[in-house]
């Protein structure tokens, strides 16, 4: 039996899995035994939720074989304090109260797990964004996962099989390309008193202060019926944000249009900055909250064609294969995989 967990500021998803025997040259699965679902705020530690959820199983399961964790935090030797809660995780404890060899138990980044569930999807929980991408099977990946905030994770290919590596990049510094970019990036410095990272504006309250922006400099008006529809809404950043796409998609307002392009141009730019970064021969993943909610603005083509401006590299790029995740359970698939292909064996 393998355990895994996806730990958020809002909720904290925890699984019990077991490997499945593969047919002969295919690669091991996994099936759910149990899962269940927390409201992180009312627990005081990962490992009271850990206890809970393995007492519901008393002398009925098998031995942990071994355990992984998608933390929002950074690790380090070990231990994370999460980034949204008053949690401090330990390898050595979660060992402990699960009765698994501390080697066998691993705390993730999110976005690491995440990024490592990627591998794992079935086919029809990706949407392919660039037609004359090239599937080449190997070779490293990038992935960029916008929602709350800005997370992005690479996939290191060794030659025989990929290894999620952490990053800290949704905070490296935004680079305009255009006027219009330079502009907005004068109004965030403005607002945050210095440094305007990429998660500034590729996450949930980014792209909601990228409207605000284009309202108070841009030459559209914000029509009535606009206005009354984002009133109702007031307070409310992911409706918000919502209707503003809707706007923009289905009812042709023109500047919520511009909104949807100019977040769109970013994103597109951060991701091809990631896949040069880490040459993503293996291509480039979406995951996060906020693509799967934008699809169809995401098939329009503004997103590729902020992808592939890149001068000289605007070849390689054209041929790099770019997809969409929409399971929004990647983290947990993630952090069980990882159990089983690193940890268990």
């Amino acid at each position: 039996m393998l355990l895994a967990g996806d730990i958020g500021g809002t909720k904290t998803l925890v699984a019990l899995m077991e490997s499945q025997t593969p047919s002969q040259g295919a690669a091991a699965s996994l099936k759910v035994v149990h899962q269940e679902k927390y409201i992180s705020k009312d627990h005081p530690s990962l490992d009271g939720i850990v206890a809970d959820f393995l007492a519901k199983f008393p002398g009925k399961r098998p031995p942990i074989q071994a355990a992984c964790f998608g933390v929002a935090g950074a690790i380090h030797d070990g231990k994370c304090r999460a980034t949204n809660l008053p949690w401090s995780m330990d390898e050595i404890n979660l060992s402990k109260v699960i009765q698994c060899d501390r080697p066998r138990v691993k705390l993730l980044n999110d976005v690491e797990a995440a990024a490592y569930g990627m591998l794992f999807l079935e086919p029809a929980e990706l949407i392919d964004l660039n037609p004359a991408g090239k599937d080449l099977g190997h070779g490293n990946i990038a992935v960029v996962a916008a929602g709350t905030g800005l997370g992005e994770s690479i996939l290191y290919w060794d030659g025989k099989r990929h290894h999620p590596v952490a990053s800290e990049g949704g905070h490296c510094s935004f680079a305009p390309q255009t006027e219009l970019e330079v502009n907005l990036w004068r109004h965030l410095r403005a607002k945050f008193n210095g440094h305007v990272s990429y998660e500034r504006i590729l996450s949930g309250q980014g792209f909601s202060d990228l409207f605000d922006f284009l309202v108070q400099t841009a030459s559209f008006s914000v029509s009535p019926s606009l206005i009354k529809a984002l009133a109702t809404v007031a307070g409310d950043t992911g409706k918000r944000n919502a209707l503003i796409s809707e706007f923009g998609l289905e009812k042709g307002d023109e500047l919520c249009r511009e909104a949807l392009g100019l977040f769109l141009s970013i994103y597109g730019s951060e991701a091809g900055n990631m896949a040069l970064k880490c040459v993503a021969h293996g291509g480039v993943y979406l995951a996060g909250g906020i693509a799967p909610k934008m699809r169809k603005a995401f098939e329009l083509g503004t997103f590729l064609e902020g992808f592939m401006a890149k001068g000289r590299f605007a070849t390689m790029l054209s041929g790099t294969r770019v997809r969409l995740a929409l399971n929004q359970e990647a983290g947990l698939i993630g952090s069980a995989y990882y159990a089983l292909n690193h940890l268990a064996s």
